[in-house]
């Protein structure tokens, strides 16, 4: 119950990628790629419409000399990176059906190659083994496994379930034809990948399928500030960093208010989806990203 793709290398080497996996000059990344002319966060496998696709995050992609944004991976095939750096695609395996979670405040999402559930502040997927994470998925290719917390590692297949920090999860079988979005919606559905990138006065939010939303001004600085951030933090902190001149409180608050909703229509009229800048009621704000989101921190 899992879709790969075995991809060779000019050096000879071969790789095995599955849906949600990065290829780029990172060193987290699934194909790690040691080369200049590589991005950091080059492209992404994506399973969607029952096929494996390599689509362009920060770098470009072409085919026999033909820019692509994204390209159906099938036996045979030749992708290329950058001038003389190409993936040879050897083999595809699409199952009939891929193994799927659920579950309370978590909406249905196919398991990647590795990837972990995190529940605080909400349940979501995320991509790679999180320390402290509520559970740890991973693949066999023939078989998923499970660790949930500290107890031991187990199998992981449709109708099985467990319970964690009050909330139930399941593994459910989805049809390959019906695994992936196609393209990025406001409510519902599974959110395609979305890059960032973030240089204090300017935030461009990519999607596939999509006109680039350029967010300017002071919707740009609160995202921004997110950015550098790097995670759930009080109103308060973002607030003094874009009016440091002012301490009053209730107009720090106003302000605030007033910016957030802006810039909360801002990406409703564009139709990001709407959790990407979230205030949890308590005072604390952040960005959830999700497992294939990619973000450039240029502030």
């Amino acid at each position: 119950m899992y879709a790969w793709v075995e991809v060779r290398l000019p050096d000879g080497s071969v790789h095995e990628l599955g849906h949600g996996d990065l290829v780029g000059r990172l060193w987290s990344a699934a194909l790690p790629i040691d080369d200049a002319r590589v991005s950091e966060a080059h492209a992404l496998v994506s399973l969607r419409g029952g096929e494996l696709q390599l689509l362009a995050l920060r770098g470009a992609l072409s085919v026999g000399g033909q820019p692509l944004s994204r390209i159906a991976l099938t036996p045979g095939l030749r992708v290329s990176l950058a001038e003389g750096i190409e993936l040879e695609v050897l083999s595809v395996d699409l199952p009939d059906d891929v193994l799927a979670l659920e579950g309370d405040g978590l909406p249905r999402q196919v398991l990647a190659g590795v990837c972990s559930l995190v529940t605080r502040p909400r349940p979501r997927l995320m991509a790679g083994s999180v320390g402290g994470a509520a559970a740890v998925f991973w693949t066999t290719r023939d078989a998923w496994r499970v660790r949930v917390g500290d107890a031991e590692v187990r199998p992981f297949a449709a109708g099985d379930a467990f319970t964690t920090d009050g909330r139930t999860f399941r593994a459910v079988e989805v049809a390959l034809g019906q695994a992936g979005a196609e393209r990025t919606h406001a409510r519902g559905g599974t959110p395609s990948p979305l890059r960032l990138v973030a240089t204090y006065d300017s935030v461009h939010l990519h999607r596939e399928g999509w006109p680039v939303l350029a967010l300017g001004g002071l919707s740009a600085r609160i995202v921004s500030e997110l950015v550098a951030l790097g995670g759930p933090v009080s109103w308060e902190v973002v607030a003094g960093e874009l009016w440091r001149a002012k301490t009053d409180r209730l107009v720090l608050r106003r302000r605030w208010d007033v910016g957030l909703a802006r810039l909360r229509r801002r990406l409703e009229a564009a139709h990001v989806r709407p959790d990407l800048v979230r205030a949890d009621g308590s005072g604390q704000v952040e960005l959830v990203l999700y497992a294939h989101d990619v973000v450039e921190d240029l502030t």
